[in-house]
C-alpha cells in the first residue's frame, strides 16, 4: 500500500523553480507541508501567496557557509519536524573543460556536491533521533554515463551517486531511506548553458522532459512502503540518446 504523505513536512532545495517547484506542488496536491529553501526571495513570496500556508518559504543561499548552516536549524524552527529533505538545487557548466574557469568550477563542485553533503549532515541527527527519514537526491543521467561535452556536470554528478548509495548503506538500518533521481535533460533554466547545437537537436527531436514529469518520480519513491527502497530512477525523455 502506497505510504501517503499527509501531514508530513518535507524540505526542499532550489524550491523556487523547475524540479523543486514541481515536486513542491505534487506533496502540497498530497497533503504535505514544504518548506521551500531558495536564494530567490521574492519568488519564494509569490509561491507562498499562491500556494497557501502549506508552503513555508526559507531564504537560503547555499553557496554561502552560514546560510547553508541555517538551513536545517531554520526549517526546523518554522515546520518543525523534517520528514523529508529533497537535495535538488544545483548547476550546470557543459563545454570543453578549458574553456571553464576555475571559479565557475568551484561554484559548481559547491553546490552541486558540497552543498548536497552538508545539508544531508545537518538534517541526519534529526532524522536518527525520529528513527525515520526520507533523504531524496536530484542526480542525473550524467551520474551515470560519462558525458564529453559535461566533464564538469558529470563529474559532479557521479560523485552524488557514490555519496547517496555509501549513505543509504550507512542508513538502512536506522529507518531513513536514501535514494536519487537521475533525470535526463530537463525543460529548465540549467539548459540556458548548453551548446546551442544540442539544445537545438533536443528540442527538435523531442529529447526533452518536463519538471512535473521528474516529480511524479520523486513521488512514486516517497510513497513506497517503509519496507521498500527506489535506490535510484533514471527518467529520460524516450528520444534522448546517450
Amino acid at each position: 500500500m502506497a505510504e501517503g504523505m499527509q501531514g508530513k513536512v518535507a524540505l526542499i532545495t532550489g524550491a523556487a523553480s523547475g524540479i523543486g517547484l514541481a515536486t513542491t506542488e505534487a506533496l502540497i496536491a498530497a497533503g504535505a507541508r514544504v518548506v521551500l529553501a531558495d536564494r530567490d526571495e521574492k519568488a519564494l513570496g509569490a509561491l507562498r501567496s499562491r500556494l497557501g500556508e502549506a508552503a513555508v518559504p526559507l531564504v537560503v543561499d547555499l553557496l554561502d557557509l552560514e546560510s547553508c548552516a541555517a538551513m536545517v536549524p531554520g526549517a526546523l524552527e518554522k515546520a518543525g519536524r523534517i520528514d523529508i529533505l529533497h537535495c535538488n538545487a544545483g548547476t550546470y557548466i557543459g563545454g570543453d573543460l578549458i574553456e571553464t574557469d576555475t571559479a565557475t568550477i568551484d561554484r559548481m563542485l559547491n553546490l552541486n556536491v558540497n552543498a548536497v553533503m552538508k545539508n544531508v549532515r545537518d538534517v541526519l541527527p534529526h532524522m536518527i533521533e525520529r528513527g525515520s527519514g526520507d533523504i531524496v537526491v536530484t542526480c542525473s543521467v550524467a551520474g551515470h554515463a560519462a558525458v564529453p561535452w559535461e566533464p564538469v556536470y558529470s563529474g559532479s554528478k557521479w560523485a552524488i551517486t557514490c555519496f547517496v548509495q555509501t549513505m543509504r548503506r550507512q542508513l538502512n538500518k536506522k529507518g531513513i531511506r536514501v535514494s536519487q533521481v537521475s533525470p535526463g535533460p530537463v525543460v529548465s533554466a540549467l539548459l540556458a548553458d548548453w551548446p546551442e547545437e544540442n539544445l537545438r537537436k533536443a528540442k527538435e527531436s523531442g529529447s526533452l522532459i518536463e519538471p512535473t514529469e521528474v516529480a511524479d518520480a520523486v513521488m512514486f519513491m516517497l510513497t513506497r512502503p517503509r519496507n521498500v527502497t527506489i535506490r535510484d530512477m533514471i527518467v529520460l525523455p524516450t528520444n534522448f540518446d546517450i
